[in-house]
């Protein structure tokens, strides 16, 4: 297994490497003079060209490449063009926010995924079935910054409009009410919950509507198995049966699903939190590309794909971890 797993560490450190190596050619050959940023409005030749030097634009790319790659592993990521802040500095404001909806969303995407599952395989080809299925369907198909922005227009403005009651009034942008320095330490909390639930909608209900899709599919094919048969003719109850020999050998499959569904995610989230104005990763990024503050896109980018790779990683060890035939054959 600890082979495997190195096997599995090197390739996707080779996948962050090809990763940031195609953003940096690309952001090197995009138009547009960095330098720009760095210098006056009306600046001449002269003051571009030691904006040039300090920024090391004026050597050969490769060089420019092999400095960026040594000075990012050893902890120096530059400074902002536009912020003209410490590009580790704003990732590390940026950071937190993003884990926080992409942990809540997965946590929403599998609890709910799997239970509306196991409810559509425990009543197949039954009306409650057929009508969840219609439903998953529907929300699957629904991009993510459509219904964002319907979610914005029923539950913020329409909401605030004609007057809604609190509970299902939410607001539409930020992290934070502006007054949420002088509330109480649960009204903080609460005020943040608010704050995260229109965003965390968005990314769960189409994911719950996947995932519900393949853990019905699951679940049917793994009732149908022998050793299913044979733990019912033995008098096990129901309940059991589900729980220990249907749901835990169906959940299989759904792990191979969450290292899957990483990088949808985390792509989601780039289109989730512009919308939503929350201050995430996913914004800086879109914003630095706007801006041509290619620090921080090219920090982004790495930071993006290194959060890919070990949630891959941590989908085989759970796999693993649910199936230890795996762990001996890689040991074996």
């Amino acid at each position: 297994m600890l082979r495997q797993l190195g096997r599995r560490l090197a390739l996707g450190l080779g996948i962050v490497l090809f990763v940031v190596t195609v953003t940096f050619i690309l952001v090197s050959i995009a138009p547009g003079d960095p330098a720009r940023l760095w210098v006056a409005p009306g600046a001449g030749q002269a003051e571009l060209d030691a904006a040039r030097h300090a920024l090391g634009l004026d050597r050969p790319l490769p060089v420019r490449y092999v400095t960026w790659l040594f000075n990012f592993g050893r902890g120096d990521w530059g400074v902002s063009l536009v912020q003209q802040r410490p590009v580790m500095r704003v990732i590390a404001d940026a950071l937190p926010h993003t884990l926080l909806l992409t942990a809540a969303s997965l946590l929403l995407t599998y609890t709910g995924g799997i239970m509306v599952g196991v409810i559509q395989a425990m009543r197949h080809r039954t009306a409650v079935d057929t009508g969840l299925t219609v439903t998953t369907l529907i929300i699957y198909g629904m991009p993510a910054y459509w219904l964002a922005i319907m979610l914005v227009l029923v539950f913020s403005y329409a909401a605030a409009r004609y007057g809604w009651p609190a509970w299902i009034r939410f607001p539409a942008l930020g992290v934070t009410s502006l007054d949420a320095e002088f509330l109480s330490s649960w009204g903080r909390i609460v005020d943040r919950a608010r704050h995260l639930t229109l965003p965390l909608i968005t990314l769960g209900a189409i994911g719950i509507a996947g995932t519900a899709r393949f853990v019905r599919g699951a679940v049917l094919d793994v009732r149908n198995l022998p050793f299913v048969r044979t733990a019912r003719a033995k008098g096990v109850s129901p309940l059991a049966v589900e729980l220990r020999h249907i749901l835990r050998n169906a959940l299989l499959p759904i792990i191979t699903l969450l290292g899957l569904s990483l990088p949808a995610l985390f792509s989601g989230t780039v289109f989730v939190e512009v919308i939503f104005a929350w201050p995430g990763m996913g914004r800086v990024m879109v914003d630095a590309v706007g801006g041509r503050d290619y620090p921080i896109v090219m920090a982004t980018t790495a930071i993006f794909a290194i959060l890919v790779v070990l949630g891959n990683l941590l989908a085989d060890l759970l796999y693993a971890v649910a199936d230890p035939r795996i762990a001996r054959n890689g040991h074996e």
